[in-house]
């Protein structure tokens, strides 16, 4: 789903403040605190882990002529065999089935590779331009379509949700739409319930068994949510809460008449011709080629592929490929969804968060400059989407694997990965 990773309080972060000296320490850590989404389901870690095998495939603009112009562009500023290797190691590791990835500078991509196996019952490899689930990715995709309603005139971001959505919380006159995206509503997080908790007794085994197919509304999200005591005042800190974006996707609905997934298909999928991106709303398998994602377990490997988005919902139940994410926050950040105004209410960082989130964006400071984008984790998958301020590169990262634990090797090899796309060119 998407993560459980909040600022303070049970499954939080702790200090996200900036890291200097070690460029790639806090990408990583931003991607791999970041990779695991509890679930009925999935365990409160990194949604890394199982065991692959498999060489890496380098895949050439033209070896793959369905991709867009900007595969054409020159290949320069990065590392092939670097980025292979770091491919390869994440692997190697233990930990992931399958790792894709794709580094870009100005839209252009600059190199894509895959390594490990993509489904182990047929022993296919992983290919750079397969589908995967993208959990709190999609925070991003919610949020550029929030902001576009606040400029086209139909949302203020100081709204309060009880005016949006009557009733739908306790306190929802003190809450505005702006806290909701930022994360300092105080808003239970959902996700942090016991029907969510992986560790009661049995509750992994039934939801292998059946959970992960139950099919959840908004509402039943949410009610969780109103079950639980706020984690502080409105505006008064910041926690990272899976129930704040569900309630900016029935804002969208309410707002629009139509729902989130399907605003952001209109206004963003199509646009930018994301073909490889979509918005479940219940279907349980990923569509076209894609890697599965697996736990490694004592009794054995599953396969945790197939599952009922809504346990995420406008929260992280989306679906992309690498490709698309690259090209989704090039245009982004590059201005070609948001006027100007909106652009930079989305990039204004919250100082309860340490001066890291905006409005479903997350920002880091390294040594090779600044960045922006968003993790995300769900069952069996975690992703790492980051841009230079600059646009000069960016980064789309999918791994596939099991949901209990990111070996120490696999840590390094990571930010090896991302050393290598970051800081070259």
């Amino acid at each position: 789903m998407a993560e459980h990773r909040g600022g303070t309080g049970p499954g939080g972060r702790g200090s996200t403040g900036r890291r200097r000296g070690r460029p790639a320490v806090r990408l990583v850590a931003l991607a791999l605190a970041g990779a695991g989404l509890v679930g009925v389901t999935a365990p409160a870690a990194d949604a890394l882990g199982a065991r692959g095998r498999g060489g890496v495939v380098t895949v050439t603009a033209a070896q793959d002529p369905a991709q867009d112009t900007a595969d054409r562009g020159p290949r320069k500023g990065v590392d092939p065999k670097a980025l292979d290797a770091a491919m390869q190691a994440i692997v190697d590791s233990g930990g992931a089935s399958a790792s894709l990835a794709r580094v870009g500078g100005f839209g252009r991509t600059l190199w894509k590779g895959a390594a490990g196996t993509a489904d182990y019952a047929t022993g296919a490899p992983a290919s750079a331009t397969g589908r995967f689930r993208i959990g709190s990715v999609t925070k991003t995709f919610v949020s550029t379509v929030v902001l576009q309603l606040v400029a086209e005139g139909r949302l203020g971001l100081d709204d309060p949700v009880e005016r949006l959505l009557p009733g739908a919380v306790p306190n929802g006159a003190n809450i505005t739409l702006r806290q909701l995206l930022n994360h300092t509503s105080g808003l239970f997080d959902y996700t942090e319930d016991q029907a969510f908790d992986p560790t009661a007794p049995g509750s992994l085994e039934r939801w292998l068994e059946s959970g992960r197919y139950t099919r959840w509304t908004p509402q039943q999200l949410i009610a969780l949510a109103d079950d639980h005591p706020a984690y502080f005042p409105p505006g008064q800190g910041y926690h990272y809460s899976n129930t704040d974006y569900v309630l900016a996707g029935q804002i969208i609905e309410r707002t629009t008449g139509r729902s989130w997934q399907r605003e952001v298909e209109r206004r963003i999928i199509r646009p930018l011709g994301l073909t490889g991106t979509s918005m479940p709303d219940h279907e349980t398998t990923v569509p076209g080629p894609h890697a599965h994602g697996y736990f490694d377990l004592p009794a054995g490997r599953v396969d945790v592929t197939d599952l009922d988005p809504s346990m995420a919902g406008a929260a992280g139940a989306g679906i992309s490929t690498t490709a698309d994410l690259n090209t989704f926050l090039t245009a982004l950040l590059g201005g070609r969804l948001l006027p100007r105004p909106q652009l930079a209410e989305m990039m204004t960082v919250t100082p309860q968060s340490q001066g890291r989130y905006g409005l479903g964006l997350e920002r880091t400071t390294t040594d090779c400059g600044e960045f922006w984008g968003h993790t995300g984790g769900i069952p069996g998958f975690s992703t790492f989407l980051y841009t230079s301020t600059d646009l000069r590169r960016q980064l789309s990262v999918s791994m596939s694997g099991n949901g209990l634990s990111t070996p120490l090797p696999t840590r390094k090899a990571f930010e090896k990965l991302i050393d290598a796309a970051t800081c070259t060119g």
